[in-house]
């Protein structure tokens, strides 16, 4: 997984977790059935219109307002590839890494890079490629320990696997 390309859906700032998931849809922690309802305050095609690998860009702020689970793991459970933005709230930054939901903040690229376009991201290397316009931005390079947890499905799993090679 240290490489992710997929079609961009560029939403803006303060992109707040009642946007993600609404709270109607609170009921349940399913996230095949959040899935069916993310980011459709936002965009209300957005459900329907999405497809498995495609990467969310976004503004500043990105997960604002209430701490809940359910915001990433409606994108997790709509099989998002990542999220680019300029920046996260740190509750949902840190609940993303928690379900293994890749984030990348990088300004530069979250700023440039528009709707539709193809986007291919190396983790391991810290570039984020436009492919549709033939530009490259450069990320911190996530450390191993991250990318593993990524990588596991989240911190549960991967902890669960570290135990049983113990």
């Amino acid at each position: 997984m240290s490489i992710i390309k997929g079609k961009v859906w560029k939403f803006g700032n303060d992109i707040n977790t009642d946007e993600i998931i609404p709270a109607r849809y609170l009921i349940t922690t399913d996230p095949k059935k959040l899935a069916e309802h993310v980011m459709e305050d936002a965009d209300p095609e957005f459900p329907k219109k999405v497809k498995a690998g495609d990467i969310l860009v976004a503004g500043k702020n990105f997960g604002c307002g209430s701490s809940r689970e359910h915001a990433p793991l409606a994108i997790k459970g709509a099989n998002i590839g990542a999220i680019i933005a300029e920046s996260f709230a740190r509750i949902f930054y840190r609940n993303a890494i928690n379900l293994g939901l890749t984030i990348i903040e990088s300004p530069e690229a979250a700023r440039e890079i528009e709707q539709g376009d193809i986007v291919e991201i190396d983790l391991e290397k810290g570039i984020i490629r436009n492919i549709t316009r033939g530009k490259e931005y450069k990320f911190r390079p996530l450390p191993e320990d991250l990318r593993k947890i990524f990588e596991a499905g989240g911190l549960m799993e991967y902890a669960k696997d570290r135990l049983s090679k113990t």
